[in-house]
């Protein structure tokens, strides 16, 4: 029989020592006694998931984690929702991320999620920017909250585009974060300029709309970034021997790593990539997708967004969210059986610095053939110092699943 693995994947959970918390980081500062069980039970070390070369976004992460190595295949991150929302990308498409945003009166970016805004308005906004503006050269799509599309038809375009990625941009003047030209082609040029007009049209809009009246962080303009073409990622299961894998998750970009991988994409009711997610659901999906599958990886949101929201407290929440009520019950009701299970942050946000870093992140895991290495705790300080080592590539996906 194939050997069969769960991976628990905490958005953004990794952090750094804060001094008011006693030297501790917030997952070391929580108790977390279902990922302290791994830890215990097996091996920990590290993982290194945003290359140099590549942005710090979870894209790129994610991919690392799933051993699809976007060091050779990042396609970019609009291009990957696209394909998780069904979006047919042409040939000369170009499908960028968009974010509604808010942009303080004295031009500062304030909110990379305009306030973490609700799915029905921001469907509402994005249809009517569409409506409003939408051609046969622009389309927008609306998405999940914030993480919406705008997609460039024709070879006028081109996605060799410099831009600022919002959530690492909080706090900074517009005029500082403006999208460039990557290369000297004129068809760079012409996106370029395409697109900030385009933000000049839709910014006026936006700040008139009714929807938007009254809040302390409207959604008063967009943000394009991270654009390409139609990916072409590794399949899973050419990759791996066979083997089949499944990705539960509430938000685009991860599902639309698992879509293009082949992946199975299980839909979650009430999924929604914070707090309020619908965590009973995804560990119900969760066993019922290691029954026919090989690797199932559940993805968790809320932890990255308190992280950028530079929320303490609400961070320590999600880590304890995560570890009572994803980790805990999976691990309850697989007890006995012959499963191999991970943990691991795809990649760090210091609370303090509201944004991604590539300090490789800990991991930890256990299951049939795994010895223990004595680690007591799921921790950033202790996981390198454990006897896995520092992992990269398809090595933690291998390691699962016996290859």
């Amino acid at each position: 029989m194939n050997q069969k693995a769960v991976i628990f994947l905490a958005d953004g959970m990794a952090d750094e020592p804060l001094e008011e918390l006693g030297g501790k980081t917030p997952l070391e500062a929580v108790e977390t006694p279902a990922m302290d069980s791994i830890a215990r039970r097996g091996k920990s070390g590290t993982f290194l998931t945003l290359p140099e070369g590549l942005p710090t976004s979870s894209d790129v992460a994610n991919m690392s984690v799933l051993g699809l190595y976007p060091e050779k295949n990042y396609p970019g991150r609009g291009p990957i929702e696209a394909v998780s929302q069904g979006i047919v990308l042409a040939d000369d498409d170009i499908a960028f991320r968009c974010n509604l945003v808010y942009v303080s009166d004295d031009g500062v970016l304030r909110d990379y999620s305009a306030g973490h805004i609700d799915n029905e308005t921001a469907a509402k906004l994005i249809a009517e920017l569409q409506a409003q503006f939408g051609n046969d050269d622009i389309t927008f799509y609306s998405g999940v909250s914030y993480r919406n599309l705008l997609v460039l038809h024709g070879k006028k375009f081109s996605d060799k585009i410099n831009y600022f990625k919002p959530d690492s941009s909080q706090d900074t003047p517009v005029a500082e974060l403006a999208l460039t030209p990557a290369d000297d082609s004129p068809e760079a040029k012409y996106t370029v300029e395409f697109l900030t007009q385009i933000g000049v049209l839709t910014a006026a809009f936006l700040a008139a709309h009714p929807l938007n009246a009254g809040k302390e962080s409207p959604a008063n303009c967009i943000w394009p970034w991270s654009p390409g073409h139609r990916p072409n990622l590794p399949q899973f299961g050419e990759y791996y021997s066979g083997r089949h894998g499944a990705i539960i998750s509430a938000v685009d970009v991860v599902k639309g790593i698992g879509k293009c991988a082949r992946m199975t994409v299980v839909e979650i009711p009430g999924a929604t990539g914070f707090l309020d997610t619908n965590y009973a659901g995804k560990v119900s999906a969760a066993l019922a997708a290691l029954v026919d599958h090989d690797l199932v990886y559940i993805h968790v949101e809320a932890i990255d967004e308190c992280s950028h929201l530079g929320d303490l407290k609400l961070k320590m929440q999600a880590i304890v969210d995560f570890d009572s009520q994803i980790v805990a019950p999976v691990l309850k009701a697989l007890e006995g059986k012959p499963i191999r299970f991970a943990v691991l942050p795809d990649h760090p946000v210091p609370i303090k610095l509201r944004k991604h870093t590539r300090t490789p992140v800990p991991v930890a895991m256990c299951g049939p053939g795994i010895e223990s290495d004595n680690i007591e705790q799921f921790s950033e300080q202790l996981a390198p110092t454990g006897k896995l080592g520092d992992l990269k590539g398809d090595e933690l996906v291998k390691k699962l699943l016996d290859l």
